[in-house]
């Protein structure tokens, strides 16, 4: 019974609590024995099935590469915590993505970044009081959502900080997470019911 509810979304947010009504959370007996499998997987490293991954397992085999390239990402990047949460803040700030906000601000918060930046960024501001190696984070990424490109000043910034690598690991946690905001956009996955939507739409403004 405890796999089973596991399968089913408990953990870091309930999916059964949510305010999704496309890619509804699969019920273990409709999962397939290779559903079934990736979605433990999934369990096994993130501790809940919270997210994107319902939604992608109507793909099982996409849905197991897509799982093992976030692990990467989210785990396993050259960059510091603090400086890739960020980048995964811009990156639902773009697509005024609900759900990733609400899971990821309290990530970035623990890795250290400071509340404020993240309300300014909530805002669609510059954010103010950035330390070098934020703005730099800061200013590829957004310039990158904004242009699909970055001009040589801000890629140069970013690999005398960061490294080649770290300028590819950068790419890839935007890239990464526009994928699953996206996905969690069509699959109106949303906050917990009684909370409310952490991020205004800037085009109402």
């Amino acid at each position: 019974m405890k796999a089973a509810l596991l399968i089913l979304g408990l953990g870091l947010v309930p999916l059964s609590a949510l305010a999704q009504d496309r890619f509804a959370p699969l019920a273990p007996d409709q999962l397939s024995p290779e559903q079934k499998a990736i979605a433990a997987a999934i369990v096994a490293t993130r501790g809940s099935m919270s997210g994107p991954f319902d939604a992608w397992l109507r793909d099982p085999e996409l849905a197991d590469r897509l799982q093992k390239l976030g692990e990467q990402i989210r785990f396993h990047a050259s960059l510091p915590r603090q400086l890739n949460e960020f980048a995964i803040l811009i990156t639902a700030r773009h697509w005024t993505s609900q759900f990733e906000w609400y899971a990821h601000y309290p990530l970035a918060v623990q890795a250290g970044l400071d509340p404020s930046i993240a309300a300014d960024l909530a805002l669609g501001e510059r954010p103010r009081h950035m330390s070098e190696d934020v703005a730099t984070v800061y200013d590829f990424s957004t310039e990158l959502h904004a242009t699909g490109n970055v001009d040589d000043r801000v890629y140069a910034d970013a690999v005398r900080r960061f490294g080649e690598k770290g300028v590819i690991d950068l790419i890839a946690v935007n890239g990464y997470y526009d994928l699953v905001s996206m996905t969690l956009n069509v699959a109106h996955v949303g906050v917990p019911p009684g909370t409310a939507p952490p991020l205004k739409s800037l085009q109402d403004e």
